[in-house]
């Protein structure tokens, strides 16, 4: 952790918690957009008569579960992990005036211009 001049920091940090924001909001589009498209698969099964229902075939389950983590869970984490950052990020905010020498996290540091 390097130390620096909270002044120094304050537009880059504001400008960091947008970025994340951002990245977040994208990540919850991808997944939302995953799951109506699920959504919308499985009611066009249901409706499908008994005959067409055997000729067309289902994705197996376990096709569904891989599915399920690579659009939905494994996306989820990483929503996780940014709001942890942004939260870092806040805390510097918050916890310093622009006189003071702060200490930013490795993954806020490594960021820095």
């Amino acid at each position: 952790m390097g130390k620096r001049k909270a002044a120094d920091v304050y537009p880059f940090l504001e400008a960091y918690l947008a970025r994340k924001e951002e990245q977040i909001t994208e990540i919850l589009q991808i997944v939302e957009r995953y799951e109506k498209k699920r959504m919308m698969e499985e009611r066009a099964y249901q409706t499908m008569s008994p005959i067409k229902r055997l000729l067309s075939g289902k994705k197996p389950d376990h096709h569904l579960a891989v599915e399920y983590i690579h659009y939905v869970k494994k996306p989820m984490e990483q929503v996780k992990r940014l709001r942890r950052e942004m939260e870092e990020a806040r805390a510097v905010l918050l916890r310093s005036r622009t006189e003071d020498w702060v200490e930013l996290p490795e993954d806020i540091e490594k960021e820095l211009p």
